[in-house]
């Protein structure tokens, strides 16, 4: 009797068991469904699953424009109220420095130079703009190399505004990081000492002395410099009255970091421009003794020709 009590308490405790097991396994089954997207709520969603919107393909970024080469012209009211024209040249240009029929003259066309005294006619399709170069050679104001060929000797520690072969052109101290290693020089036109450094007049720029014999003997005549900015753009200052700081200030509020001057006294100071590459050109520096078209026909002093590309 006792026995029969165990067997039926123990098949009790199997049937127990085995309705616990039947219910865990089957707990499963009566979960949700899950759609293939992962996003299903039950059986309603998996026969109708949500749909998502593809995300359109992100368009590249647009390439930027090239550069066009130009020049932008401002006026620049120094402290003493004397107004200097700069003009900048941006985008993709290159320099030519061209040789005067009289200075150099004929040491240069002797030695061989092509670009002469006036722009060539391959060179005016691409002329953007035009300006005067240093002092005569004669007047011992610094060295002069045109396309490889020395006409005077280039002097260490002098202002230098250098062109390698591809038409690139800088401004440092000859013997100072210039030329640097492997640089191409091409042409070297020297003048003087620098006019601004680091951004800022240098202390001989205060000094009007220093920066050649003038017309009548006074500090405010036409004078020219040009500068190089932090970009390694060109800049060019000019005015028919102005002082050796007046051209420092203008340069340096414009940007340049280094900067050196060029001719003076007003026969000799000329800035042209052209609104695009080969159009017609303006005489940029109010009051210029000289045309517009000067560097066209010809010219008897050395001088810079800015080319598009």
């Amino acid at each position: 009797m006792i026995f029969l009590v165990r067997s039926i308490i123990v098949a009790g405790a199997l049937v127990s068991l085995a309705f616990l097991a039947t219910a865990c396994t089957a707990a499963p089954a009566a979960s949700p469904a899950v759609s293939s997207s992962g996003t299903g709520t039950g059986a309603a969603a998996s026969a109708h699953p949500l749909t998502t919107t593809a995300k359109p393909a992100p368009k590249p970024a647009p390439k930027p424009k090239p550069a066009t080469p130009h020049v932008t012209i401002s006026r620049v009211r120094t402290a003493d109220g004397v107004v200097v024209t700069v003009a900048a040249f941006r985008g993709p240009v290159r320099y030519v420095l061209h040789n005067g029929s009289s200075d150099p003259g004929y040491a240069a066309a002797a030695a061989g130079v092509k670009a002469g005294p006036a722009v060539g006619s391959a060179e005016r399709e691409q002329l953007l703009a035009a300006f005067n170069g240093g002092f005569k050679l004669g007047v011992g104001a610094g060295g002069y190399e045109q396309e490889g060929h020395v006409i005077s000797p280039l002097l260490r520690g002098y202002a230098s505004l250098i062109i390698d072969r591809s038409g690139r052109a800088r401004i440092a101290l000859w013997g100072y990081g210039a030329p640097g290693p492997g640089e191409a020089v091409y042409s070297v036109r020297q003048n003087l000492q620098l006019l601004v450094e680091h951004g800022q007049p240098t202390p001989a720029a205060y000094d009007w002395y220093a920066w050649g014999a003038t017309l009548g003997g006074g500090e405010y005549v036409a004078r020219s410099a040009v500068g190089q900015d932090a970009a390694g753009d060109l800049l060019f200052a000019g005015s028919m009255s102005a002082s050796p700081e007046d051209l420092a200030q203008a340069l340096a509020e414009r940007g340049a970091r280094i900067g050196m001057e060029l001719d003076i006294n007003p026969e000799w100071v000329q800035l042209d421009v052209a609104a695009k590459p080969g159009g017609p050109l303006t005489a940029e520096v109010p009051g210029q003794y000289r045309p517009a078209d000067q560097y066209l026909w010809g010219w008897s002093r050395d001088f810079f020709a800015v080319l598009a590309g």
